[in-house]
């Protein structure tokens, strides 16, 4: 069984979007219920719905073999229901990505949904593209902001060295990084160079790091959605982010060696001409 921690929140600064939630969960000694995950959304006056209108609300995980229309992904979408497993870090995060970023949430439960109705309806045996991505961005997904278009060619060029160390302080005040998948936020508990998010990057004016945090995720969440509803057509439209190179996310990083790590600081593939 996987131990409980409520004060999961400091052992990185990862954890920074569910900071305005730890006043629910900092005097729980024991692992959050489905019911608890439930109350939380109605304690902070939020009602969370489906692309399908349906009010979404977690519930237990049900074994054995289902039918198309209880699988996990069609259960969201026709019912609101998620199934979430007890005692398990992984179906947390997925359940408090749902509580910070509902709309994009929304979206890719649609995505899944619609795709994989598609793909029975025409008796196609392998996953589309969009699914993929959709997936992959579910799991693994890191939403990159910046005011500052020079940071963006270095990010896209996989400039890492440049953008991480030589320009840290242009980074820190005009670049954020905000973790989406849940994947990759249950690798934060024991943070390891090595974990790398699948990025969407938006260009955006420079008062955007003056707002609250809950502005920002607000904003966040109403970006994203748009973008997956139309832009996201691959993994392609992802961009690779080693995202402990982000200036105070891993105390290795406070020496300019630590991004010499070819393993992990990657040079960009070539495409052959």
């Amino acid at each position: 069984m996987q131990c409980w921690d409520p004060n999961f929140y400091n052992r990185s600064p990862i954890f920074e979007p569910f900071s305005y939630l730890n006043k629910f969960f900092i005097d729980s000694p024991n692992w959050p219920s489905v019911n608890d995950l439930n109350d939380l959304g109605t304690r902070r006056n939020q009602v969370i719905v489906t692309r399908s209108g349906k009010s979404v609300h977690f519930i237990p995980q049900q074994l054995g073999k289902k039918n198309q229309e209880e699988k996990y992904e069609s259960r969201i979408y026709l019912s609101g229901h998620i199934q979430t497993r007890a005692h398990n870090w992984h179906d947390f995060f997925n359940a408090i990505v749902w509580q910070v970023f509902p709309r994009s949430k929304s979206k890719l439960n649609e995505i899944h949904y619609q795709t994989q109705l598609t793909e029975l309806e025409n008796s196609i045996n392998k996953r589309s593209a969009i699914r993929d991505a959709a997936t992959l961005f579910d799991e693994s997904g890191i939403i990159v902001f910046s005011s500052n278009k020079a940071l963006i060619q270095l990010l896209e060029s996989f400039e890492w060295k440049e953008l991480f160390w030589k320009h840290r302080e242009n980074v820190l005040s005009s670049m954020l990084f905000v973790v989406f998948g849940h994947g990759l936020y249950e690798k934060a508990l024991n943070p390891y160079t090595g974990m790398t998010g699948k990025g969407i990057i938006f260009k955006v004016k420079h008062d955007y790091f003056s707002k609250t945090l809950s502005d920002q995720l607000l904003l966040a969440d109403t970006m994203l959605e748009s973008f997956l509803s139309h832009t996201l057509l691959s993994s392609a439209c992802l961009t690779p982010v080693p995202l402990l190179g982000y200036p105070g996310w891993f105390r290795e990083n406070e020496s300019e060696l630590y991004y010499d790590n070819k393993r992990y600081f990657r040079d960009q593939r070539k495409i052959p001409i």
